[in-house]
């Protein structure tokens, strides 16, 4: 039986420790997301993107792979270049 990727993730966290380290980057994948949802809603590309917003191309790219930790202000300039502001929350943990 060939299986698919959410019941191989699964199984994966059952791992005490894999699902740790996989928990600790959710707010992460969660923020790239966020901006992938946007410009992809805006039908936008990462270049657009940079223009709109004032960041160097290379940076959104870092971002949007996940090898970089904007700061409020960066997220900011993003979301103020999309025409929108950024919110944050704080949210009961599982």
């Amino acid at each position: 039986m060939v299986k698919n990727f959410r019941e191989t993730l699964n199984e994966l966290l059952m791992d005490p420790e894999l699902k740790m380290e996989y928990d600790a980057l959710a707010g992460k994948y969660q923020l790239v997301n966020a901006i992938l949802d946007a410009r992809i809603t805006m039908n936008i590309t990462q270049k657009q993107l940079a223009e709109m917003s004032g960041i160097a191309l290379r940076y959104i790219r870092k971002i949007e792979n996940g090898n970089a930790n904007p700061s409020l202000k960066m997220l900011g300039k993003i979301a103020s270049g999309m025409g929108m502001t950024v919110r944050i929350e704080f949210i009961p943990a599982k």
